[in-house]
């Protein structure tokens, strides 16, 4: 299948002081949106600041990028500045969604655009793979937990994350999709957006040559940054299951299916670490209590427990 090839491109960022990071990546999508208009596309980089006093402002107008507008969105959580990007991108065909501490490959935006046209999906989702900016713990590298999935160009996916994401807004537009705020501290909004997207029969798919590398900061190659992220994954599994569902008895199946995912989960990968303690195995001990954590999660997530991972006071 393929589709008409859009004309308008939004690429949007979210920022939230990341002031370096920031200014390291709109030289770089500036450079993606030039090529694009190179061959027939009028495109943008959209910056949405989370930032309620606006520190992005400042760092935007310094990269002097004609092609980058700058928007302010005070509510804070991720799903409000997401939701504020597809307002922004109304009117666009196609909109991309970047994180600001990712740096994209020079073909990145086409390689997206190209599986786009082919197969004419509604998402295209592309490989992310990490990059540290210190020493990395021998038990983080044992463990993996940097090593992201990727499948071949033109795989069916009924999920995604928004960090490397294109999405078709001329297919979205009708179904008045967006992100849900009850995730917006969360976490996990992004998964909920994207099994919405399958659940209405829309396609997404692979692209597994569009990259963009993850800039790891030193406060999240840690042991307990790890866990905590996947117990905010495991928790925010459940939740997004119970979203999707219909009625109180769906609900409550998806409660006693999660609990029943969670526990095994949990008890597994405390036992895999027991085995890693006795055998010396940096693997098993590592892996034993991510699983641990994962299962924790989803069983606090089944019994209404939510874990604000992204959560932040309110100005008074």
């Amino acid at each position: 299948m393929s589709t008409a090839a859009p004309r308008t491109v939004t690429i949007g960022v979210l920022t939230f002081r990341r002031p370096a990071d920031l200014a390291a990546l709109l030289p770089m999508l500036a450079e993606q949106a030039a090529r694009a208009a190179a061959t027939g596309h009028r495109a943008e980089v959209l910056v949405v600041d989370n930032d309620p006093a606006g520190s992005g402002r400042a760092v935007v107008a310094a990269a002097g990028c004609p092609v980058v507008r700058y928007v302010l969105e005070p509510e804070p959580g991720i799903a409000a500045a997401r939701n504020r990007v597809l307002a922004e991108a109304h009117d666009r065909d196609v909109l991309v969604f970047i994180d600001d501490d990712e740096r994209p490959r020079d073909d990145w935006l086409a390689q997206l655009l190209g599986t786009h046209r082919r197969t004419g999906a509604a998402a295209v989702a592309g490989a992310v793979v990490s990059d540290f900016s210190g020493p990395v713990d021998p038990w983080l590298v044992e463990g993996g937990f940097f090593v992201r999935r990727r499948l071949p160009t033109g795989t069916p996916i009924d999920v995604a994350a928004t960090n490397n994401l294109l999405l078709d807004l001329r297919q979205l537009r009708p179904t008045g999709l967006r992100f849900d705020v009850a995730f917006g501290a969360s976490g996990g909004e992004d998964t909920l957006f994207t099994r919405g997207i399958a659940q209405r029969g829309l396609t997404m798919v692979w692209c597994d040559e569009a990259v963009v590398t993850d800039v790891v900061p030193v406060d999240r190659a840690t042991r307990s940054w790890v866990l905590r992220r996947a117990f905010s994954s495991g928790n925010s599994v459940s939740r997004v299951h119970l979203a999707l569902a219909g009625s109180a008895a769906a609900r409550l199946r998806v409660r006693l299916s999660c609990t029943g995912g969670g526990l095994p989960r949990l008890t597994a990968g405390l036992g895999r670490w027991a085995l890693g303690a006795v055998t010396g195995s940096v693997r098993h001990r590592a892996r034993g209590l991510r699983t641990a954590a994962r299962g924790a999660g989803m069983v606090a997530g089944a019994a209404g427990h939510v874990y604000q991972e992204y959560g932040r006071p309110r100005p008074v």
